[in-house]
């Protein structure tokens, strides 16, 4: 970041995380505004890449998807070409929701959510199904205590 954010930047950031619904309106009220003010900073943020996307948080339990697995990949390859392989057999699955590289015991972790232990298993298969993994580690999340928190600014 090569520009410094300042009080109303931070406002801004902060009630977006909160209500990306807000309007512009309410947005410069909150911060403290004019709405022409507000609109040159919410366009400059976006410029600078601080605001990728606007969405909208769902529940997935009331969608039918009351199971989230933790799954943590350990493999032997580390090719480019078995990596990319990878990542499109993970991406195209459109229950993880989640993928990171990580660094420790495993080399990646999947968030997935699922309607029950069934659905996971057949996700489970596709994904060995498509790719050699050394090791596949799943835990259960049995309540989520705090998801998707907003960004410490």
């Amino acid at each position: 970041m090569d520009e410094k954010l300042d009080r109303f930047d931070l406002s801004l950031l902060r009630a977006l995380q909160r209500d990306a619904a807000l309007s512009q309106r309410e947005l410069a009220d909150i911060v403290g505004l004019s709405q022409n003010a507000c609109w040159r900073r919410l366009h400059a943020l976006r410029e600078r890449g601080l605001i990728r996307h606007q969405t909208v948080r769902l529940d997935p339990a009331a969608l039918g998807l009351g199971l989230t697995v933790f799954v943590l990949v350990r493999t032997r390859h580390h090719s480019r070409e078995w990596l990319e392989r990878f990542r499109n057999a993970v991406t195209a699955i459109a229950n993880v929701i989640d993928f990171y590289r990580i660094a420790g015991e495993y080399d990646y972790m999947l968030k997935v959510v699922a309607t029950d232990m069934n659905a996971f298993d057949e996700i489970y298969q596709r994904l060995i199904a498509q790719v050699e993994l050394d090791t596949v580690t799943s835990y259960m999340a049995m309540e989520a205590i705090c998801d998707r928190r907003d960004l410490p600014l």
